[in-house]
């Protein structure tokens, strides 16, 4: 499992998202941060729809980042003529293998399917291009028909199958063995190419990769058709935390990518967002607050710095004294017990109010309104 490589197809299938478009200067500077993140190839368009996607793909070609940069294609010549014209040094050649898509979407047989991707593949090894042999839908494919596809892809001379679960309809105890099969009686390599409708994309990429896949697709923020692809930053810490294999990936600069794809897709990235977003390292609870003051590994598996965040202890409803008397030490306030256990009363009073977590600045509101009102408890003491 330790040789795996980041494919990110934000370009492509990420700005197929409905409603995306990204500008050619945008293309560009997510090529260039892609680059600079340190993934293996980047799948940077459809040179065939010509116009401004074609300008976009070349210019990404003709930097030289130092990475791969793939093509997308149909499996017809003409389409594999484009990307070779763009300058790309790789090229994925898609087509279905599923039966319903033969049938009611191309409207041929599974012969025509098997030509087209033969005749295609050999077109692009003649000019000496890295090769995916994409088989779409394949999670929905007959598993006979899907080994002789790739059989036959690897004999043409494809470099790599891949593995689409186009509709997401895959989960992984099924695409594990499905890609153990394929890599067992073919002996070709596998990329993973996984679609989230069921919430599986990133749990079903990482199957794929435990079957012996080296490739996984991916997409910043998981962007994609419907409801997106395998998030790239999911897929890169998930193998650094749970299987253990750093893919050298700047983790530091996950904030940073995810925030520019998000604002250039025009699409939120929530608060809740897995690794990257912001309440991913922001602590309310008492208990939890409390271990993570102690420890920080009491409930974050790996450190905000990590992926470019910063760790917040937020005051609500749901905090306890310690958060307390620690945020109130961040403002060179040492508070007693008993006022740490006063301000508490009235952080959750004023939070269930405001239905809300506080602002710092509601705070000092609350430790001056508790001073002034310590002051008039003792000015009545005295004039009893």
């Amino acid at each position: 499992m330790n040789n795996v490589y980041i494919v990110d197809t934000t370009l492509r299938d990420g700005e197929q998202t409905a409603g995306v478009v990204f500008a050619n200067e945008e293309k560009v500077q997510i090529a260039k941060i892609l680059a600079e993140l340190g993934v293996y190839q980047i799948e940077a368009g459809i040179p065939t729809m010509g116009g401004d996607e074609k300008e976009a793909i070349k210019k990404i070609c003709k930097l030289d980042l130092g990475v791969s940069v793939m093509g997308w294609n149909r499996a017809v010549i003409k389409d594999i003529e484009e990307s070779i014209d763009c300058g790309v040094d790789a090229v994925a050649i898609s087509i279905s293998t599923s039966d319903i898509h033969i049938k009611h979407k191309l409207k041929k047989d599974r012969e025509w399917v098997l030509k087209s991707m033969t005749q295609a593949t050999k077109f692009a090894k003649k000019h000496n291009l890295y090769v995916s042999v994409n088989a779409e839908d394949a999670s929905r494919s007959d598993m006979d028909f899907l080994l002789k596809f790739a059989k036959e892809a690897k004999d043409a001379g494809a470099d790599r199958l891949r593995y689409c679960d186009t509709v997401g309809m895959m989960e992984p105890f099924t695409i594990y063995e499905h890609v153990k099969t394929i890599i067992d009686e073919v002996g070709i390599n596998v990329e993973m190419h996984t679609h989230n409708d069921f919430g599986l994309a990133t749990a079903n990429t990482l199957s794929g990769i435990k079957a012996g896949a080296k490739f996984a697709g991916v997409t910043v923020n998981g962007l994609g058709e419907r409801a997106g692809n395998a998030a790239l930053e999911e897929v890169v810490m998930a193998l650094k935390y749970i299987y253990k294999i750093d893919l050298g990936i700047k983790t530091n600069m996950l904030k940073e990518v995810c925030e520019y794809v998000a604002k250039a897709s025009g699409r939120i990235l929530p608060l809740s967002k897995t690794i990257v977003g912001l309440n991913v390292f922001a602590h309310e609870s008492g208990i939890h607050t409390d271990g993570i003051l102690k420890d920080s590994n009491t409930y974050e598996s790996f450190s905000p710095e990590e992926v470019g965040l910063e760790r917040q202890i937020l005051i609500g409803k749901h905090s306890g004294r310690n958060a307390i008397l620690a945020k109130f030490e961040e403002y060179d306030i040492e508070l007693t017990p008993e006022e740490a256990e006063e301000i508490l009363k009235r952080v959750r009073s004023l939070s269930v109010q405001l239905k809300r977590s506080l602002f710092d600045k509601e705070l000092i509101y609350l430790y001056k309104e508790m001073r002034e009102d310590k002051i008039k408890d003792a000015e009545l003491q005295d004039n009893i």
